[in-house]
């Protein structure tokens, strides 16, 4: 039978350990939201794009008008270590579906990475706190003046990842390792119009400097998008949240 110094002593061990846990959880929860939002990084005449959002990141490579490369997937925060899995990689498309664990360090103004070559940092430009900041996938479309359902089929997927002040779609296939499209650039919402200001687009680099203007609400969740497309077709679209 244990006496009353032995337990004690058990009692603040458990203590300790149970102290140590609450600081590991909280160290991570800290992490993962400092690293939400959008980050950029110039290397020479490239400009790198990272946006983090409720579990999924996007990477984009630009320079100039000019489109390089994209790849992203989702991600968690293993103490000081961001641990990826790839959905898409424009430029190689045998990474998709790897996983990689990347060192990290995160400030209030900055993210230092580490790569093969050495450690990369990148300046916030947003901490991804906004209405419409979220990563969203297309769940209804309105259709001889109905809302219609959309129900994914197959495993193409097309994901609009929104931070505070920057967005990004993708159109993949993980499935097949496919990548179709990408655009993104800055945002802003306000008094129900939401308006894109696209500074990269892999499908066509003239559209970069271009801007769209839309109705925008949110209801009920939802994120409801109406106007007109690029190509000039009238669209209402309904967005639904992913990823929290």
């Amino acid at each position: 039978m244990l006496n009353v110094i032995e337990i004690e002593i058990m009692k603040s061990f458990l203590f300790s350990i149970l102290a140590l846990a609450i600081s590991f959880t909280t160290l991570k929860a800290q992490n993962t939201a400092q690293v939400k939002g959008a980050w950029q990084f110039n290397e020479g005449k490239k400009l790198h794009h990272v946006f983090f959002q409720d579990g999924f990141y996007f990477h984009t490579i630009q320079e100039g008008n000019l489109f390089v490369g994209a790849d992203g997937g989702s991600y968690k925060i293993n103490d000081n270590v961001i641990a990826t899995n790839l959905l898409f990689n424009s430029i190689d498309s045998t990474e998709v579906g790897t996983t990689k664990s990347v060192p990290f360090s995160v400030t209030a103004t900055q993210l230092s990475i580490t790569v093969p070559d050495g450690q990369v940092t990148f300046q916030r430009i947003d901490d991804g706190q906004a209405p419409l900041a979220g990563v969203w996938r297309i769940t209804g479309r309105m259709q001889n003046g109905k809302i219609t359902p959309i129900h994914q089929t197959g495993t193409r997927q097309t994901y609009k990842l929104l931070t505070g002040t920057k967005f990004q779609w993708v159109a993949i296939d993980p499935a097949k390792k496919q990548f179709s499209g990408t655009g993104g650039g800055s945002y802003t919402f306000k008094d129900g119009k939401y308006v894109e200001n696209i500074e990269f687009f892999s499908r066509d680099n003239s559209r970069v400097g271009a801007s769209l203007a839309f109705d925008g609400k949110l209801e009920n969740g939802d994120w409801h998008h109406s106007g007109l497309s690029s190509k000039g077709a009238k669209i209402y679209e309904i967005w639904s949240r992913i990823g929290k």
